[in-house]
């Protein structure tokens, strides 16, 4: 699929993606330094019983552990803009997390440098961008990844929609993506402080979304990829990542010295769980799309780019929120809450 554009509508369509960039600022500055430097920094706040000691004999059941309790205990993993929201504040916005291991050593990380482009990082990149003085091999880093299944009352909001994104999915896609930026930091916190040096990759400094000649746009660290790598899910048509809990859903990862031992992936195609190339059949993302940025020819970025500048608008109209929330693609689909094939 290919997708000519001018310069200036470019520049309008990469204006979503831009103030995502620019929503991590804060972040990038306070939290995930606090996190390098061993601190508590902004994500202190919430004590972990996983915390208190860490499991030097089962490492990966420990940092599950600390994921799973920070997404049920942290406030922050809700709906609300600012804790005054009380109705908004008692409602989560994401289930229990899946979470799923890889090897720095994996092949499948070179592999991405050839599909994605050489600017992908493998995790030892990564990580020697973050601890240039800590010596690593690729086979003591280990990539942890996580899903964020969301909660029946999100999905279930925008599957009645046919138009516009539903309050609580668009607050979801917002305030639930900053407790994922906050579970980020947390675990990479948790893991350093443990004796495990980690990095939230998307948190770094260096990270970014560029022009792709393959893809159109592409970033340098792919959390859908690490999750892939992970064993948690599988791509659609869309491009949106089926996992065992369906693809309304978020994602994280971190890279983290630590010995684990990989996640089996049960799937060998990359397109494994989804109907339409495992069974030819389906396409209901299609005819969700408002954008009609889906066709069976796969997914245009730059038309669902456009879309997400539609939301925007819709979000701040409406609901007084900055910000996108689309995710039709994502609801009233076989593949929703679920492995469909």
């Amino acid at each position: 699929m290919t997708c000519q554009i001018s310069t200036d509508t470019e520049g309008s369509h990469m204006s979503s993606i831009k103030e995502e960039i620019d929503r991590r600022n804060f972040l990038k500055t306070s939290a995930y330094g606090a996190a390098l430097a061993g601190i508590a920094g902004t994500v202190g706040g919430f004590p972990s019983v996983f915390a208190q000691v860490s499991n030097k004999t089962n490492p990966s059941e420990w940092i599950t552990g600390v994921i799973k309790e920070h997404t049920a205990t942290s406030p922050r993993n809700s709906l609300m803009k600012t804790p005054d929201e009380k109705i908004w504040a008692a409602e989560k916005a994401w289930d229990e997390p899946l979470v799923g291991f890889a090897s720095g050593s994996d092949p499948i990380f070179n592999e991405y440098k050839d599909k994605v482009g050489e600017f992908h990082w493998t995790p030892l990149e990564i990580f020697k961008l973050a601890f240039p003085d800590t010596p690593a091999k690729p086979e003591e880093l280990t990539v942890i990844a996580w899903i964020l299944p969301a909660r029946e009352l999100v999905k279930g909001s925008l599957r009645k929609e046919t138009v516009n994104p539903a309050e609580p999915w668009v607050r979801a896609r917002i305030f639930g993506e900053l407790f994922n930026e906050e579970l980020r930091s947390y675990t990479a916190e948790m893991l350093t402080k443990a004796g495990y040096p980690a990095v939230a990759p998307v948190l770094h400094n260096e990270y970014k979304i560029q022009k792709s000649e393959k893809y159109v746009l592409a970033s340098n660290w792919s959390e859908r990829h690490a999750a892939y790598a992970a064993g948690l899910g599988t791509f659609g048509l869309c491009d949106a990542l089926i996992t065992p809990k369906g693809k309304a859903m978020r994602c994280g990862a971190v890279v983290a010295k630590m010995p684990a031992s990989p996640t089996k992936r049960p799937y060998t195609d990359h397109h494994a769980y989804c109907l339409h190339f495992a069974k030819g059949a389906c396409g209901a993302c299609i005819s969700r799309c408002v954008g009609k940025a889906i066709t069976t020819a796969g997914h245009d970025k730059m038309a669902c780019n456009k879309q997400l500048g539609v939301t925007t608008q819709y979000a701040k109209e409406h609901y007084d929120i900055d910000g996108y929330g689309c995710g039709f693609c994502q609801t009233g689909t076989p593949c929703e809450s679920r492995i469909p094939v």
